[in-house]
């Protein structure tokens, strides 16, 4: 009697094994990263969970009692390094890895520091993750799986299948504000508030759905390109017709506006689509508004461009006194007062690809590399080489890394970096000093020119004995009243200065420095310090919502007038406001950025879908309203917004999966 009960309890105890230990990862996880555990997404977990844990038992016991027990220690290991490596990626990156990560995840290698110092820092979660391992090794000889019969396992499956589907089913039914269960779920896919509301293992799947998604792409056969040798008249038709609409109802005298438009129709293309996705993208695209030329349109027509993504750079790297070209350049060009960099799912690729392409990226994935197989038209080589200049591409770290050596040359530009061609010195990081002084010889005769730079001076880690050019540069910083880690990241961006130094004098001994527009912005703020630390620097508490995002974006040529831009912006709106600076004939429309001296509405995307304008912060999340001094809480003008936001998301992904432009203007 008493061995029938043990006998009992301990497959009762067996079968509850994988559900509990899921849930004890999922619980460790979610308290480590977000704070705290009873939220919405507690309920959701929880469910997800058991399905998942009685799936592995099933598989745990439909063997031997040896190869079971091998199975069940190979789940156990498999789960303890997953859960591990999100969370070691999350204290690094400030985000999670996507299962696309792995793709590249060879080369991530390089960062072997960044990763012992992160399992050093955290030493305790780490071991808290490894407990359930660490008690299975102990323990190994008591434990027995043996094998199921059929009956038992077809019942246990069909419960793993009756709670999978409710829980599906209650999430469906939510469809309370902007970050809804329904919406996080079914359409879109954003991997931290996945996490934070299904789990981790859930968020795998819907991560691995997410991915095959982007690679379902079939060329259409009806695709319907039309021409019309005066640009942009059928253009100019259908937005004539809805602003005719307005003009019913306003005194205001209509002054004629020349747009950003190309010489397409998307009211025709719509019209001749037989596929409903293609078709709802062209009448999506066909609403929008484009924005007017404007008396910055052309202003630097005809004269070289140098664009740089600088990495981990931020305000708080310009210092008068340190980094005094950095300086000079922000008060003498454009200076934008309330510029964002927000931060995306891919860090540093995510970060050029939105500069670059003036398009979202699609979470779950590496956007750029995605990018390579498709046409784009709109990239600053693209457009620049069709009007004859000559466009160059460098990278101060290893030429393949992110894949680099598929996205940039598919951009317009002949690239390189270490290993191809750029021979640098391999250090980490690298120098951008000696990057410019490498390439300047190359295009500084070869008017016009367009350079793009991605730099690496001012990586992470921020300390003096890892990072090779925050020693470079420790004498500068030494007496500053700033902790180690602080100084350390001043010491690398001083680096950034100094080559922005020479290539100023470089193109001033050539002549060509009035004739020149040098545009720099960072790829993310510089998440290698933490929240204090970055308020260190800043004088005061940063705020973690919006402040900690806040950013720069440097507009210089020699001897143009300085200016002050209050207009709410972010790296989005570089693309369109570089193409209009430079008089190019763009349809902007197409573009998820708006050129910032454009009359449009100004719109701050952030990945979590939360956004602000010239009248209000929204956080998607919380769901609360912080309202500009002269505007009243307007909730129509919340939901228009809000519905914006996750249309830019949208149709971003679908411009990508797609290859959009080459559906409109690729013959």
């Amino acid at each position: 009697m008493n061995m029938t009960l043990n006998a009992k309890l301990k497959k009762q105890l067996t079968l509850l094994f994988f559900p509990i230990l899921i849930i004890y990862y999922e619980i460790v996880l979610k308290v480590s990263i977000f704070g705290d555990i009873f939220n919405a997404g507690l309920l959701n977990m929880i469910m997800f969970s058991i399905p998942i844990g009685l799936v592995l038992y099933i598989i745990s016991t439909s063997f031997g009692v040896r190869t079971n027990k091998i199975i069940m220690i190979l789940f156990v290991l498999f789960l303890t390094f997953y859960y591990e490596a999100e969370y070691i990626y999350f204290k690094i990156f400030s985000t999670f890895a996507s299962l696309y990560f792995f793709i590249g995840a060879g080369k991530a290698t390089q960062f072997s520091d960044v990763l012992f110092n992160a399992i050093y820092k955290n030493l305790f979660q780490i071991i808290i993750l490894l407990l359930p391992l660490i008690l299975i090794v102990i323990f190994y000889k008591k434990v027995t799986l043996n094998k199921s019969n059929k009956i038992f396992k077809l019942k246990l499956l069909g419960i793993a299948f009756i709670i999978h589907i409710f829980v599906i089913g209650i999430i469906q039914t939510s469809n309370g504000g902007s970050l809804n269960s329904k919406y996080l779920y079914s359409e879109t896919f954003i991997i931290d508030k996945s996490i934070n509301r299904f789990g981790l293992l859930t968020t795998g799947r819907l991560d691995m759905k997410n991915i095959l998604s982007s690679y379902n792409y079939k060329p259409h056969s009806n695709i319907a390109k039309i021409n019309n040798e005066n640009n942009n008249e059928l253009s100019k038709e259908s937005l004539a017709k809805k602003e005719a609409k307005v003009e019913e109802n306003s005194n205001v005298e209509h002054k004629e506006a020349k747009y950003n438009l190309t010489n397409i129709s998307l009211d025709k293309l719509a019209e001749n689509e037989t596929s409903a996705e293609i078709k709802d993208m062209h009448q999506y695209f066909s609403n929008i508004k484009p924005t007017n030329e404007n008396e910055y349109t052309g202003m630097f027509k005809g004269k070289n461009l140098i664009l740089i993504t600088a990495e981990g750079f931020s305000p708080y790297a310009i210092n008068k006194d340190i980094t005094p070209t950095l300086y000079k350049m922000q008060e003498e060009g454009f200076k934008f007062t309330e510029f964002y960099t927000p931060l995306w799912g891919v860090s540093t690729s995510d970060g050029e690809y939105v500069i670059c392409t003036g398009i979202l990226p699609k979470s779950g994935i590496w956007s750029f590399y995605r990018s390579a197989q498709n046409y784009m038209p709109y990239c600053l080589g693209n457009q620049l080489n069709n009007l004859g200049y000559t466009s160059y591409a460098y990278h101060n770290h290893y030429f393949d890394y992110y894949f680099r050596d598929k996205s940039h040359p598919n951009m317009g530009y002949s690239y390189k970096g270490l290993g191809n061609g750029l021979n640098v010195t391999e250090t980490w990081p690298e120098s951008d000093l000696e990057m410019i002084d490498l390439t300047v010889p190359e295009f500084i005769d070869t008017q016009p020119f367009h350079v793009y730079y991605m730099t690496v001076s001012g990586h992470l880690q921020y300390n003096f004995e890892g990072n090779y050019i925050s020693y470079k540069n420790k004498e500068v910083v030494d007496n500053l009243d700033y902790s180690e880690n602080v100084k350390a990241y001043l010491s690398c961006n001083i680096e950034l200065d100094k080559a922005m130094e020479s290539l100023i004098y470089n193109l001033e001994q050539a002549g060509i420095a009035e004739d020149t527009l040098i545009a720099i912005s960072p790829d993310h703020y510089p998440y290698g310090l933490s929240n204090d630390q970055i308020s260190e620097l800043a004088g005061h508490q940063v705020e973690s919502e919006y402040e900690l995002y806040k950013s720069v974006f440097l507009l210089w040529s020699k001897d143009m007038k300085a200016e002050t831009i209050d207009k709410p912006c972010s790296s989005l709106d570089i693309l369109p406001t570089i193409s209009n600076l430079m008089g190019l004939n763009y349809d902007s429309r197409l573009l998820m950025g708006r050129d910032i001296f454009s009359d449009s509405e100004p719109l701050v995307i952030f990945s979590n879908r939360s956004w602000i304008t010239d009248k209000v912060y929204y956080n998607a999340e919380t769901e609360e309203i912080k309202v500009r001094e002269g505007f009243e809480t307007n909730y129509e003008y919340i939901d228009r917004i809000s519905a914006e936001v996750k249309n830019r998301f949208k149709y971003s992904a679908e411009i990508l999966e797609n290859d959009y432009y080459r559906l409109l203007f690729d013959d």
